[in-house]
């Protein structure tokens, strides 16, 4: 099977990588492949593939928010470009998008098929991605989901490590919910995903959701640095440019009448601390 990846180089286009290790991978990212221009569409169909892993985004939520144009303009329009490459190739596409979709107004974690309700720029920014890639590929897997984080990378588990070494304490948000997700995790349920050919809207994160403040709590007991303080707060009281939905879990339903389930996050948070990821490892 010939396969693309798109964003190749960040956290879970390296876990793709070894999870299709036995596939026929052609690699994608910046600066040699700018998903934004639309001379992306025939070169990239040129490419033949059967299966297009869309990973390439803009994820940084509060630099959406500080140019919302140029998320809409990598979410949306790079989106928009990849599906019509995937239409000219006769390839299936997974686009991978987050529980930012939702709106966080909900008593229980969000199924696939909840009406999404986006409340910031990075969510409408995905938002769109997804309507997009419905109205121009037939063959298409839709993946939600959050909080992912992977050894080597940038991301809440490698940032509340630093935090914790540099500044001695902790001031974590208590009124943002969602589910860990360890990178690694998902790539192997998008692997076995791709071989169902049941395309879908579908929600793969890992078992469990916590707020912001439980997964910090969790990352120090399993780190070992139980002695360092973690203060409780809310939104209101972290500046940031971007609001975030305040409870969007994800709950896997249509994966897991698959087969298709990730372990619950507390196992895969010690697997990636076992990994030795943390700060030390990322400053080389």
């Amino acid at each position: 099977m010939r396969i693309v990846i798109t964003g190749a180089r960040g956290q879970l286009g390296q876990a793709i990588q070894k999870a299709l290790a036995d596939a026929a991978l052609v690699l994608i990212d910046v600066p040699d492949w700018d998903i934004t221009d639309p001379q992306l569409v025939p070169l990239f169909a040129r490419l033949e593939p059967e299966v297009v892993v869309h990973c390439a985004a803009m994820t940084d939520v509060d630099g959406c928010a500080r140019n919302p144009d140029l998320a809409y303009r990598i979410n949306a329009l790079g989106t928009q470009n990849v599906a019509l490459a995937c239409q000219r190739a006769g390839a299936a596409l997974v686009h991978i998008s987050t529980n930012e979709v939702f709106d966080g107004t909900a008593d229980e974690p969000y199924r696939e098929f909840d009406a999404p309700h986006a409340i910031n720029p990075y969510g409408v920014s995905k938002l769109a991605a997804e309507r997009i890639a419905m109205l121009l590929v037939s063959k298409l897997y839709i993946v939600r989901t959050s909080w992912l984080f992977a050894p080597g990378g940038s991301n809440f588990v490698s940032k509340i490590l630093a935090a914790t070494d540099k500044n001695g304490q902790l001031r974590v948000v208590t009124d943002e919910v969602a589910n860990p997700t360890y990178a690694p995790d998902l790539a192997a349920a998008l692997a076995r995903l791709i071989r169902t050919v049941h395309y879908g809207i579908y929600h793969l994160v890992n078992e469990g959701y916590c707020s912001r403040y439980e997964f910090a709590l969790e990352i120090i007991r399993q780190s070992g640095r139980t002695a360092i303080p973690v203060i409780p707060i809310t939104n209101d009281q972290f500046q940031r440019a971007s609001r975030p939905p305040a409870f969007t879990p994800l709950r896997n339903t249509l994966g897991a009448a698959l087969g298709i389930t990730l372990r619950p996050w507390q196992a895969a948070l010690s697997d990636y601390l076992a990994a030795g990821s943390g700060p030390e490892k990322e400053k080389r």
